[in-house]
């Protein structure tokens, strides 16, 4: 966790240099699930805010949804017929389940919720309420005055060409309900005249929401009317010539503005699929993720690695490892390892605490140990490889009728030993002596346990699942076991 401090203060030091008071801006276009690789940009937002709060400086954490974003395909997570909306504002689209006001309000709202579990405190925005209220209003008056010298810049550094229909507003068609596809003819006040490819002529008012800027100029304008000082974004953006530079020059030299502190942050890879991207299904959701950890462990997977480096997300086994890294550090005294094999072994919450009891642990919280059971469950039905599930015979399995003689001569000193040895540790190293006393390899014997409880070779680490066993039981298992 000190390199997580380190990177945060780093950066609050930079930013404590520019003054005191401080507006540090997030944001998404939720164009479908959002994942666990957009959270990081919050978080790494957060982070930030926190250690300059905690520096004394006045400090505000805002997320602005891109509700006015046009839909830019049909998905394949849409229903049929969807094709139609593509180029309509996603706050004026149905929501696809029928559940929300709207399709933003569909994706948006789980991730909303997200950060309350998250404990992220933070003012939100929507851009369509931004647009349809006025505050865009001189902004984009400004910009439509600045057309040329907006054009210059974009021209000059994004090294794109500019065509003379080009404008900074892209005009709602009040036909066809399109923000993509419509010409600005001229401009008067707060009206646009327009052509859309639909074939209509009309004018908006872009005061009450007939119109949205394009990206390279709603980010700086929006910059402007936040007073925004600090940002995390995308890689993507903040390459040569892209739409942070373009911003840059825009903010000052349109909008009067200095630009926000930039914090560039890499991706969220998935374990052999890639970016994690909605629109191409490749992602691991918030809700997810929050029904497998802690939403503390969530943030500790973001905050331990620095914004620059990229992160390869695997909810298999590392993240079971990720998990038990954090339980070390804040020493919990359940381990999620064993709680994945505990629930693997009872079949209710009363037979966790059974076990629990069993193998020495304070059970007093039950709230906690039942969401970290619960969260051990959902693990293993969603992530976990075959390799860590597994169930205990009610019966003695076939496969031990292979056992070596001597494997099942171990079988029977270890149930000897049951009972006597009280803790995990000395239970797993007790193996370690019968393997000795018997002249066979260690590992041999662990086999042997596995295959007299669970009919396969592996299982999770013997000595901590032996004592989450009933002892009579398991006195009798190894015994029969012995005498196969």
């Amino acid at each position: 966790m000190s390199e997580t401090v380190h990177w945060a203060d780093v950066i609050a030091e930079d930013v404590l240099r520019r003054g005191n008071r401080h507006v540090v801006a997030t944001g998404i276009t939720p164009s479908g699930p959002i994942h666990i690789g957009n959270m990081r940009e919050v978080v790494i937002a957060d982070a930030v805010c926190r250690v300059l709060r905690d520096r004394g400086a006045d400090v505000r954490l805002i997320y602005i949804a891109d509700t006015y974003d046009p839909l830019r395909r049909a998905y394949p997570f849409l229903p049929d017929g969807y094709g139609e909306h593509i180029g309509k504002p996603l706050s004026e689209i149905p929501d696809p389940d029928g559940c929300c006001p709207n399709y933003a309000e569909h994706f948006l709202r789980p991730f909303l919720n997200s950060l309350g579990w998250l404990e992220v405190e933070i003012t939100v925005y929507r851009a369509d309420d931004m647009y349809k209220s006025g505050m865009y209003a001189d902004l984009i008056g400004t910009a439509l005055e600045n057309r040329d010298g907006i054009a210059k810049t974009l021209a000059e550094v994004a090294g794109t060409s500019i065509p003379s229909s080009w404008s900074p507003l892209n005009p709602l068609c009040e036909q066809c309900g399109r923000i993509t596809d419509a010409i600005v003819k001229g401009h008067v006040g707060k009206n646009v005249d327009y052509k859309c490819m639909c074939g209509h002529h009309g004018t908006a008012d872009f005061s009450k929401g007939g119109g949205k800027l394009t990206w390279r100029v709603d980010w700086p304008a929006r910059w402007k009317m936040l007073d925004i000082t600090v940002e995390p974004f995308g890689k993507d953006h903040a390459v040569a010539g892209g739409s942070y530079d373009t911003g840059v020059r825009i903010s000052r030299e349109i909008y009067g503005h200095e630009p926000p502190y930039p914090i560039p942050f890499e991706h969220i890879f998935l374990k052999g699929k890639g970016k994690m991207s909605s629109s191409t299904g490749i992602l691991v959701s918030i809700q997810e993720m929050l029904d497998v950890i802690p939403p503390e462990v969530l943030r500790h997977l973001f905050l331990r690695t620095k914004p620059e480096k990229h992160i390869e997300f695997d909810p298999g086994m590392p993240l079971l490892n990720l998990i038990d890294e954090y339980d070390r550090i804040h020493e919990w005294k359940i381990p999620f390892r064993h709680m994945v094999t505990i629930v693997q072994i009872a079949h209710d919450f009363d037979g966790v605490l059974e076990v629990l009891r069993r193998s020495g642990y304070d059970i007093s919280d039950l709230n906690a140990i039942g969401q970290r059971s619960l969260n051990a469950r959902n693990w293993l039905s969603k992530f976990a490889p075959p390799s860590v599930k597994f169930k205990v015979q009610e019966t003695l399995p076939v496969g031990v009728k292979k056992l070596s003689q001597k494997q099942k001569l171990a079988l029977g000193i270890l149930a000897d030993e049951i009972g006597r040895k009280k803790t995990a540790g000395e239970l797993h190293d007790e193996i370690y002596k019968i393997a000795e006393e018997v002249g066979i390899d260690p590992s041999d014997v662990f086999k042997a346990v596995y295959v007299a409880l669970l009919g396969k070779s592996s299982g999770p680490r013997a000595g901590w699942f032996l004592v989450s066993l009933e002892g009579n039981f398991l006195r009798k298992r190894l015994r029969e076991a012995s005498k196969a």
